[in-house]
């Protein structure tokens, strides 16, 4: 009861404050009050209602569990003397001003409620507007009475086969895609989008000068009882070049391109390719590229869709700083169009020299140098060779093993060519260009106190895009030879402890194909819901292993440079969904599921293959690699030493819902639940190969944190604790009743503080 009295004293304060400072005369504007009456479905008039509130101007002041703390922040910072210190960031970066109810003007959201009512189809709305006061306050009252709403009857296109033009014929032919259908509610924005949607079709078609505005749609409201007939038209003073469709006659390239050096043809400069007038006197690229870019010929007919192709297609190769494409009426021909491509290349080679701060799901924080220098252009053709070096630094920040701290150092080379090199021609009709990589890697890890890894890494594959939402990405090959040097006698005495940490010194040779398929429209901020799927398959050793005959289980282990090679399939989907509430409020969800299963020369997956779970971007309440596999307890046989806990199988589901408190200040609440697996029993680790009981065998955490959001990074930081734990007995897995915030003995053995950069998910 004291809290709450607290809080209610609180409020009443922050009220009173918000209206003491108002200059004399004002009230504050605490918002519109909209009523609907009139016969309108409950269904349709809430949703009237809400839309109504939210076109009326000014907004009053923002809330937080009724208290308009902004307006509270602005008052009591009272007039900064400078601008800047404290007193000035808190009045006008933290606080707003007080939204006065003289800013309303009545008649003006009145006329706008009832032009959005006509809009919508209720022609016969009647509006009124008024306000009423409540002591220093007041509120904007607007009562509407919509009436019924107009129904579409029966939508006309031009179909007088007999004297309609070429351009009236084309765009009846539209009519199966239209977005007005019959039935539905008369609604100005879908007029508007239907001219929209005729003139991109007639831009396709070759309709280079048609324009949405040459359209018009006549609406018939006499026709029946609350009904309307649209007519679609394309107006008679539409100019004549708008009703001609145009082909592609010349193809201008200026492939360096300066708006303070302009391009000039003369003799030397120009040099034709196929369908190409090639302006560029520095011969800086090979026009082949152009001809696989450009997806323009001569005497095609023009094309929007084509056009924009184009441009994207430029704008990907990553070797242009501007691109800039114009058409004019060719001079030669009629109703022909010459094409011109202006641009202007970045700069061939650059280096860049980037510190990092990261972390990792492993409580690892620390610091990176990297140095990368480019060549964008490197055979003439458009191609991005990269060389870097690296080197850094990562301490254990969290947990009990502070102290092994891992020191990395290593280089990789890239070679991009924007196209397919393959033995066969291929063609992706796509505004993004695909890509073949190759990269060749080495990296020599040290962990402190315990051993050394050292990394070589190649591949060989594919990148392209379907769109801006789905990208593909296939590696024909991909080789990983891992080799361990300086084991400690710590190390090797952890060993014979625990098994299971001889695993991560072993030797590994890998190498095969993997597939990567990405979707997300996270883009799209405007959307409530949106999504990004990641789904990835690895294939490694299977035609060595039917070549060799290998089998693991018969003894019949094939070795290459004295190291077995891996043999297994893995698959992994990682799948999020993000709920926008408002703005500033999002529901963020994941699920990701994998499973590996070894076969041939392989008896269990590579380590470094394998399936890990909690820690900063996992199930925050355990500290990384933790958990599991199934029941197994770590600490039985580690005592805490260096969890590496790993599996065959992964389920992980992950909730946050997130919220923006103030500045750049957001605050998120989240439950993390999941596990993994073995596919075979393991004597040394009981209760861990995977079974039907799986999803009583899940580790639960919770907690909160908040997420500095500086645009250029993002600082997390999460308190998670456990409120289930796999590894107790069945029937005393869920520990609620063992929370308890008052203890210290509690607090250090469950509480667990995360601090990281980025969102997890």
């Amino acid at each position: 009861m004291r809290y709450l009295y607290f809080i209610t004293v609180l409020f009443f304060l922050g009220s009173c404050s918000n209206t003491k400072y108002l200059p004399e005369g004002e009230l504050l504007y605490i918002g519109p009050k909209v009523k609907v009456e009139g016969k309108v479905p409950r269904k349709e008039r809430k949703s009237l209602k809400s839309e109504y509130a939210n076109l009326i101007r000014p907004r009053p002041n923002k809330k937080l569990l009724g208290l308009r703390y902004k307006l509270y922040f602005y008052n009591i910072a009272g007039e900064p003397k400078k601008d800047k210190g404290f007193r000035y960031w808190l009045r006008y970066k933290i606080g707003e001003p007080p939204v006065l109810f003289s800013q309303v003007d009545l008649e003006f959201n009145r006329k706008l409620v009832q032009n959005y009512s006509e809009n919508l189809g209720y022609f016969n709305t009647v509006t009124a507007a008024d306000s009423t006061r409540y002591g220093k306050k007041a509120s904007a009252d607007f009562t509407v009475k919509p009436g019924s709403r107009y129904k579409i009857k029966t939508i006309i296109f031009p179909t007088d086969t007999a004297e309609a033009a070429k351009l009236e014929k084309e765009v009846a032919r539209s009519l199966k895609r239209s977005v007005l259908k019959v039935g539905e509610g008369y609604d100005l924005q879908n007029i508007i989008k239907e001219r929209e949607r005729i003139d991109h079709r007639l831009k396709r078609k070759g309709y280079y000068f048609f324009n949405p505005d040459y359209l018009k749609v006549q609406v018939d409201s006499t026709v029946g009882v609350h009904q309307v007939d649209l007519l679609v038209k394309v107006k008679d003073e539409t100019p004549e070049d708008a009703r001609k469709t145009y082909r592609i006659n010349n193809i201008y390239v200026y492939p360096h391109y300066s708006l303070r050096r302009k391009s000039y043809k003369t003799a030397d400069t120009i040099q034709k390719y196929h369908d190409f007038t090639i302006i560029d006197p520095k011969h800086t690229f090979n026009p082949r590229i152009f001809d696989r870019t450009l997806y323009f010929k001569k005497n095609d007919l023009y094309n929007v869709k084509n056009h924009d192709l184009s441009l994207n297609r430029l704008i990907s190769l990553g070797v242009f700083k501007f691109v800039k494409n114009e058409f004019k009426v060719s001079d030669t021909i009629g109703n022909y169009l010459d094409a011109y491509y202006y641009l202007t290349p970045l700069q061939k080679k650059s280096i860049r020299v980037e510190v990092l701060g990261k972390t990792n799901s492993a409580n690892y924080t620390g610091t990176e140098l990297n140095i990368n220098w480019s060549n964008r252009n490197t055979f003439r053709g458009a191609e991005l060779l990269s060389v870097s070096a690296f080197g850094g630094l990562e301490v254990q920040v969290a947990g009990q093993n502070k102290g092994f701290d891992v020191y990395r150092i290593g280089g990789e080379t890239s070679l991009v060519w924007p196209r397919f090199l393959t033995p066969f021609k291929t063609a992706i009709s796509s505004g993004f260009v695909p890509k073949t990589k190759a990269t060749l890697g080495y990296e020599y890890q040290n962990r402190a106190k315990l051993y050394s890894l050292n990394s070589f890494k190649g591949s060989f594959g594919y990148v392209w895009k379907e769109d801006v939402r789905k990208e593909h990405q296939l590696n024909v090959t991909e080789i990983t030879f891992v080799s361990p040097t300086n084991v400690t006698d710590l190390y090797k005495q952890k060993i014979e402890e625990n098994h299971a940490l001889e695993k991560v010194i072993e030797k590994q040779l890998i190498f095969g194909p993997n597939y990567t398929y990405t979707f997300t429209n996270t883009m799209r901020t405007k959307l409530k819901n949106t999504f990004f799927f990641k789904g990835t398959a690895d294939v490694a050793g299977t035609i060595a292993g039917l070549a060799t005959g290998a089998n693991v289980k018969k003894g019949d282990t094939v070795k290459v440079f004295n190291v077995p090679f891996s043999q297994f399939a893995k698959v992994e989907a990682d799948f999020r969904h993000y709920h926008n509430f408002t703005t500033t409020v999002q529901l963020a969800s994941r699920i990701d599921i994998g499973a590996g299963f070894p076969y041939g020369n392989s008896y269990e997956l590579p380590f470094i293959k394998q399936f890990f779970i909690g820690g900063t971007n996992s199930i925050r309440a355990f500290r990384a690699r933790s958990i599991g596999p199934g029941t197994y307890n770590p600490a039985v046989q580690t005592n805490d030493f260096l969890p590496d806990q790993s599996g065959d199988l992964k389920l992980e589901i992950n909730t946050e819902l997130r919220a923006k408190l103030v500045s750049v200040v957001n605050g998120a609440l989240f439950i993390d639940a999941g596990n993994i697996w073995l596919m075979n029993e393991n004597p040394e680790k009981p209760g861990s190969k995977f079974s039907g009981k799986f999803l009583n065998e899940l580790a639960v955490g919770v907690g909160a944190g908040l997420r500095f959001d500086l645009s250029f990074l993002v600082l997390r930081t999460d308190f998670a604790f456990p409120i289930r734990k796999p590894y107790l007995p069945e029937g005393q897995r869920w520990v609620f009743d063992k929370i308890a915030f008052g203890s210290n003995a509690w607090l250090k053995e469950n509480l667990v503080f995360n601090l990281a950069i980025g969102y997890p998910f």
